[in-house]
């Protein structure tokens, strides 16, 4: 049975594969990267392995999901942090 999935929106198909992403956040908390979120996972690949990707199946994005390289990752979030602006914050109401 061949069935037709189709998305229309990015957050759709978030929300589709959400399980996956879920799972994959998991183990890389058990392997010690416990800063790492859902959207971590979902940015890495958006702007690296999807960027020009087309026809992708629903399969095919559950698995670079399951199989992300958990170091390359890593990089691209340390590289992604780097690029930020990180100044302190002042609130005068706390002290």
């Amino acid at each position: 049975m061949i069935v037709d999935l189709n998305f229309n929106s990015q957050e759709e198909l978030f929300k589709r594969v959400k399980p996956a992403l879920n799972a994959k956040v998991m183990e890389l908390h058990r392997l010690g990267y416990s800063y790492i979120t859902i959207n971590d996972v979902w940015n890495y690949l958006i702007e690296t392995k999807w960027k020009k990707g087309k026809d992708l199946t629903l399969s095919d994005i559950v698995s670079n999901i399951l199989h992300v390289e958990n170091k390359s990752l890593d990089e691209y979030l340390k590289g992604k942090l780097a690029k930020t602006r990180r100044t302190q914050y002042f609130d005068d109401d706390i002290i």
